[in-house]
């Protein structure tokens, strides 16, 4: 095992663990939150994969991940709002 992949779990329990139990269990603020935080964790964690072992299809994931990660967060936000609106969220 070298730095990039001991980098990459510990990216993994550290920081992408709790962002799952919060978007699982929480607000929906905070679910939004952790959804969008949990994306970036995992290109970042993707990227440490792919210099870990020497892969370049596994940047070529990430940059999918990253390119589509923000329209995950806006079709949350838009049946977040959608929610709000109609009182259902609460």
């Amino acid at each position: 095992m070298n730095a990039w992949l001991l980098a990459a779990c510990v990216l993994l329990g550290g920081g992408f663990a709790p962002c799952v139990a919060l978007a699982c269990r929480g607000e929906p603020q905070q679910r939004l939150a952790a959804a969008s935080l949990a994306a970036v964790l995992a290109t970042a964690v993707f990227l440490l994969l792919a210099q870990g072992f020497g892969r370049s299809s596994y940047v070529d994931l990430a940059l999918v991940l990253a390119v589509l990660a923000p329209a995950g967060t806006l079709v949350f936000t838009r049946l977040l709002r959608r929610d709000a609106v109609s009182g259902k969220g609460e």
